[in-house]
């Protein structure tokens, strides 16, 4: 039986969430015109605080709080370190995208990364193939944080996977679908508060209840010596896969797409400047907090076959009931976060990117509401179904969805932004070698540069290459463009 004293603040919390969603569709602006702008990035209206939150509670997913202390608890202190090589995540996406982003998506009224990809490089051709692409690696992002929900869920209430996931997902699906960007973003800043208090209360208590740092990290050495170094049991942490880590999930995150509509939504410099801040020193927090719990894991509950599971036993074992409830959602808040921003981006991708661009672009603001409701849910019930048969550890799943976008969006984002003789062709061609290379290597487990080497590094060498000589040896943009995006 579940512990109603541990459910009763989950459940308000819930409860908060879904009120948040209906305040927001009942304040968002009613005209017509600005409709696909307020559901999809909030009317560009955020601060600094409210885009920091946002930005680290999308950030900060089931991979987080769930995956990643389940791979830290496998593989020990060394995983901490590679976890904290994501510290620059928000500085960098912020910097190199923030500003110039933001001021070229008023200018051309973008409300997605594809509405940047269109007007930049005038191909359908590349919007459609952007759209796929969203669709395809934003389900299995999607299916990784339903898992890592229906995790916390099933050790929280005591009751089977599946009816975790169902609790889960209808919440989810349901406060994204009534209340659109605007809400993410109110319950983002919300939960990143939460986490935030979370993460204090988890790290406290845990290592109390294992008798102090050095007791913890003897039975660690004990356990296995390699839990303690930098380089994990059996030297599972190589240089190259440190290296190509760093990549995946701290510098090619650029061209992840719920990055660049961040970008998109705060107010104005002073926000920005104030987002990175903020964004830096909470990512940084957590990031750590989270993984050094999982990873003294073993030294507190050992033989645990699921991983995925760590945080949620240790809080249930080492907080009263009350303060556990509290604690829990914190990675609820995470991952909620995280799959309404990616609901909003997947549906944008066929409302937005696909129906009003190509299919019907006079369609009125009543057609529109219906069909972004509609596809929201369906997407969420999709992806409910593709998680209804989880693996032991969801981190990989996150990963492989990250690389997937990364090797779609990073260089014709960031050279679409930058590079003046960037073309449609060049940007085409970096998509498909991208894309391509990469699920090959992932499928057929090719070691191009080496056996520790994520497919993410070969795969964004081949598609900057692709892009450039392509680009290259086609016809320059239209000099209108190259003005549109470039002028001061």
């Amino acid at each position: 039986m579940p512990d109603w004293t541990i459910l009763v603040p989950v459940a308000f919390y819930l409860v908060v969430v879904f009120g948040i969603g209906f305040y927001a569709s009942r304040t968002a602006p009613k005209d017509e015109k600005t409709f696909m702008e307020e559901y999809f990035i909030g009317s560009r209206s955020f601060g600094g605080f409210v885009l920091a939150m946002t930005f680290v509670a999308t950030y900060i997913s089931a991979s987080s709080y769930v995956g990643g202390p389940g791979a830290a608890y496998r593989y020990g202190l060394g995983w901490v370190f590679l976890a904290m090589i994501q510290l620059p995540t928000a500085v960098l996406t912020l910097s190199v995208l923030g500003k110039k982003f933001a001021i070229v998506g008023r200018r051309i009224n973008a409300v997605t990364l594809n509405d940047f990809l269109r007007r930049r490089y005038e191909s359908k051709t590349v919007v459609i193939l952007g759209a796929l692409c969203v669709l395809a690696f934003f389900s299995a992002a999607m299916s990784a944080q339903f898992i890592g929900g229906a995790r916390l869920f099933e050790v929280l209430m005591g009751v089977p996977y599946r009816w975790s996931l169902s609790i889960f997902a209808v919440t989810v699906v349901a406060y994204t679908t009534i209340g659109g960007f605007r809400a993410v973003a109110l319950t983002d800043a919300i939960q990143g508060v939460v986490m935030l208090v979370g993460v204090v209360i988890a790290l406290f208590g845990i290592v109390n209840l294992g008798g102090g740092m050095e007791s913890i990290i003897m039975r660690l050495k004990e356990t296995d010596p390699g839990l303690i170094t930098p380089f994990g049991p059996d030297g599972f942490i190589t240089k190259p896969f440190l290296l190509s880590f760093w990549v995946l999930v701290g510098f090619a995150v650029i061209g992840l797409p719920q990055s660049a509509v961040r970008c998109m939504a705060y107010r104005d410099s002073k926000s920005l400047h104030r987002g990175i801040v903020y964004s830096t020193v909470s990512l940084g927090f957590i990031l750590l907090v989270m993984h050094f719990t999982g990873a003294i894991g073993q030294a507190i509950i050992p033989g645990l076959e699921v991983g995925d599971r760590v945080v949620p036993t240790m809080v249930l074992q080492v907080m009263p009931p009350v303060i556990a409830g509290i604690f829990i959602a914190g990675p609820v808040a995470s991952i909620m976060s995280t799959i309404d921003s990616q609901l909003i981006l997947a549906s944008a991708a066929i409302v937005k990117d696909l129906y009003l661009n190509y299919i019907n672009p006079d369609a009125g603001k009543r057609g529109l509401m219906q069909l972004s409701i509609a596809f929201t849910a369906l997407l969420g019930v999709v992806v409910f179904m593709v998680s209804l048969n989880p693996p032991p550890l969801l981190i990989w799943i996150n990963l492989f969805a990250f690389g997937g976008l990364e090797a779609a969006f990073l260089w014709p984002t960031v050279l679409g932004l930058y590079w003046r003789r960037g073309n449609a062709t060049g940007a085409l061609a970096s998509m498909i070698v991208g894309v391509g290379t990469y699920v090959t290597i992932s499928q057929w487990k090719i070691a191009l540069l080496g056996p520790r080497v994520n497919a993410v590094v070969p795969t964004l060498l081949l598609s900057l290459i692709a892009f450039v000589v392509v680009s290259l040896l086609t016809p320059k943009p239209k000099e209108e463009i190259v003005d549109l995006f470039f002028r001061p």
